[in-house]
């Protein structure tokens, strides 16, 4: 029974995303979304959860949308902003490098997702993720401090994420 959660949940995230992919509602682009989601699914169902369609609970559901579209999408912002200001300024203050930052997820998933997070804003590239520990390619480093740089670059997405994951 755990297997067919597992199934279900893969297929219907599948299709989420070939929905948001594809950018449209006819008929004949979800059934070709189902049809390549239900195929996919039966291939790699095992690999992305453990959970299956207990992820889906109506918490999850509407915290996750509201972290991603108003949440992600103003951090993605106002990181295209900086990084396109010290690009045009005339003595680019940049100060690079690479910083190990601790994250407070515990799953997997959490740890991907602000990962990913993390990576999707222009200025900060997420290279390796090993137990807590992250370690990110900032643009303009602020602090080497471990703590410091936490509350910087993972705490601004882990805040929102603790409320629904882990």
């Amino acid at each position: 029974m755990k297997s067919v959660s597992r199934y279900l949940y893969t297929v219907i995230m599948f299709f989420v995303v070939w929905v948001a992919l594809t950018g449209t509602l006819r008929w004949d682009e979800l059934i070709t979304g189902a049809a390549v989601s239900i195929i996919l699914a039966l291939f790699t169902f095992h690999i992305f959860t453990t959970e299956g369609l207990k992820n889906l609970t109506p918490k999850r559901v509407i915290c996750g949308i509201v972290y991603f579209f108003p949440y992600l999408i103003w951090e993605m912002i106002k990181a295209n902003l900086d990084v396109a200001y010290r690009v045009i300024h005339p003595k680019r203050p940049i100060n690079p490098g690479i910083v190990k930052v601790k994250t407070r997820m515990k799953s997997d998933l959490g740890k991907t997702l602000v990962a990913n997070s993390i990576t999707l804003t222009p200025g900060t590239f997420t290279i390796d993720v090993i137990g807590d520990e992250m370690f990110i390619h900032w643009i303009n480093v602020k602090s080497q401090d471990v703590e410091e740089a936490s509350k910087m670059i993972p705490g601004v997405f882990e805040k929102c994420l603790m409320k629904f994951m882990d």
